[in-house]
């Protein structure tokens, strides 16, 4: 019963279609309650209530009521088509209406007790004659600035909001910011359900749009302060941080572009919609491993979208295909997208927006920032990581490999970011300068990577015809070789070995030599064995044959003393067989 009731009273909002503020408001507005926009001028208001009325009536069905104190619908009109927002087809199929409420302080005459009675009839013929769901008061300033009672103005002020109420409509009503409060009059944001405040400031020249919900009754909502932008498709806000860290995680490497920090890497490069970072000192090959990482990308017929902010696409392509990486290639194929700016350009909010609105349309399956550390120019350190974090959270969400290089200086320590981004990415390679026998070398090794075991050694880095190769760095003798002085030591070690191998060689063949030498003669020895052993075998026979011959003239000589006839003539024919 009790579950049954509080689903009952839960409390109705009316999803805006604003970007980024029913993900912060967790539903959109108060649905049937009215909801005061403040701030000052310049800020956004009038575009908050008008692109909230369209798109409420275009995406959800609810027509709705523009009523304005200051400018007229032609003059809105025409402010509002640069945005995409077409007002008088609006108005022509019925889903907007509009009312232009002309107060003039000079033209006001004060007789008898001031209400709002004509202006609920006005305001609530409109809302009948389109069955408008959504209504907004642009501005209620213009509306009271005839009013010197400041007793009156309060009470019509309270009554406004209960009307609004009542009629069950979701209303904005925006106001000016005063000077120590949140409005002009103090009251209004007492009697709104939902108050946002909106704010413009100027820092270092540049200007920032920053959005507060300051409270929202019977909801919780978003309390940070949001920074937002208006552009050509209306207002956006990106929330500082995700909701929750629960993104989906791929098993799946992916290679690096390079064979050797693969094979660092457990043989298989890194996780897929992981974040990588490389960091390291100007000259060390940053870009280089950029664009290998994005050719690598292509080559698996992937899409990548490259951000670079010190280099033009063209001057990227040219300076790569000397180290042997074809990039214009597969900008040619639609593979790869560049996306170059000065970070001075604009504000770090207009850049996580452009990121945001350039993946969207271009679908990357990875993403290349080269450098974050020039970021830093459009705002503070805490600024850019706030960007970074939401920009990484975002990536993540949508399984893109993502790419960060950074520059690092030779007084600071190495393995430091400037943003203090660190904790947010999964694989750091820093590449660093080696300075040996008057020469300066690049040498590479994995300070992190999550989920993987990895190598711990430092390899060599070298920049050739065929791309970035890594070698080992030489650090036998107990001492470490880089450059020149490892090509020298390792062309001598080369020459000691070829020097030993053909000693063993020789060494080799000589034993060969003594093998044959030792098998031809053992050979020989025993051939003659062999004719020994015939010969032996023969004069054994020839023995025997005499011996038989011997015996039967024994034989025969006994009988013939004896006067005894011959050997008979089976024995003498045996005899002569010389059995």
């Amino acid at each position: 019963m009790g579950k049954a009731k509080h689903d009952v009273d839960f409390l109705e909002k009316c999803l805006t279609g604003i970007k980024g503020l029913d993900e912060i408001t967790k539903g959109g507005l108060p649905r049937g309650r009215p909801t005061l926009i403040c701030g000052s001028a310049g800020c956004g208001k009038t575009l908050f209530a008008m692109e909230f009325l369209m798109r409420g009536a275009l995406d959800y069905g609810e027509p709705g009521v523009f009523m304005t104190f200051e400018e007229t619908p032609e003059d809105l009109a025409k402010n509002f088509i640069s945005l995409g927002f077409d007002l008088h087809d609006m108005m022509t199929r019925g889903l907007i209406a509009t009312d232009h409420v002309y107060i003039e302080r000079s033209e006001v005459e004060e007789t008898g007790e001031y209400d709002l009675e004509g202006l609920f009839i006005r305001l609530g013929n409109a809302i009948d004659s389109i069955g408008a769901k959504r209504v907004v008061l642009d501005t209620i300033e213009a509306l009271f600035s005839g009013l010197s009672n400041a007793a009156i103005l309060r009470a019509e002020l309270r009554r406004l909001f209960h009307w609004l109420k009542d009629r069950g409509v979701t209303a904005i009503i925006t106001g000016e910011k005063g000077d120590k409060l949140l409005t002009r009059y103090g009251l209004e944001e007492y009697v709104a359900d939902c108050v946002i405040l909106l704010d413009f400031r100027i820092d270092k020249q540049i200007s920032t749009r920053r959005l507060r919900i300051v409270k929202y009754r019977g909801s919780s909502h978003g309390s940070d302060e949001y920074p937002f932008l208006i552009d050509e498709s209306g207002l956006s806000i990106l929330p500082i941080t995700s909701l929750g860290i629960d993104y989906p995680v791929s098993t799946e490497r992916i290679a690096t572009g390079i064979p050797k920090l693969d094979a660092m890497l457990e043989g298989k490069g890194f996780y897929r919609g992981s974040t990588i970072l490389v960091s390291g000192t100007a000259g060390t090959g940053k870009t280089s491993m950029s664009a290998t990482f994005a050719d690598a990308a292509c080559r698996r017929g992937e899409r990548c979208l490259y951000c670079a902010f010190e280099e033009s696409p063209g001057q990227i392509i040219r300076n790569m295909s000397s180290i042997g990486i074809d990039l214009a290639r597969w900008v040619k194929q639609g593979l790869l997208k560049f996306h170059s700016a000065r970070p001075s350009l604009y504000g770090l909010e207009m850049h996580l927006l452009t990121f945001h609105k350039k993946i969207d349309k271009f679908n990357p399956q990875v993403f290349i920032i080269d450098p974050i550390s020039n970021l830093s120019a459009a705002g503070t350190e805490s600024e850019v990581k706030s960007i970074l974090t939401r920009l990484i959270d975002y990536l993540k969400m949508k399984n893109i490999s993502t790419f960060l290089t950074d520059l690092t200086h030779f007084t600071g320590n190495l393995e430091h970011t400037s943003e203090e981004i660190s904790s947010l990415i999964d694989t750091w390679l820093l590449l660093r300068d080696i300075e040996l026998n008057g020469e300066r070398n690049r040498g590479l090794y994995i300070l992190k990577s999550r989920g993987m075991p990895h190598s711990n050694q430092i390899q060599e880095f070298l920049l050739t015809n065929q791309g970035i190769e890594l070698i080992d760095i030489y650090t036998g003798s107990g001492e470490v070789l880089t450059g020149s002085a490892r090509a020298a030591q390792d062309a001598g070690e080369k020459a000691s070995e070829q020097t030993r191998r053909r000693e063993v060689d020789r060494r080799i063949r000589e034993q060969e030599r003594k093998r044959n030498a030792l098998e031809t003669k053992i050979a020989a020895l025993r051939a003659e064995f062999d004719v020994e052993t015939e010969e032996v075998l023969l004069m054994a026979e020839e023995e025997q044959k005499r011996q038989t011959v011997l015996t039967g003239d024994r034989l025969e000589m006994a009988y013939l003393r004896k006067g005894k006839p011959l050997v008979p003539e089976a024995m003498r024919s045996k005899k002569k067989k010389g059995e």
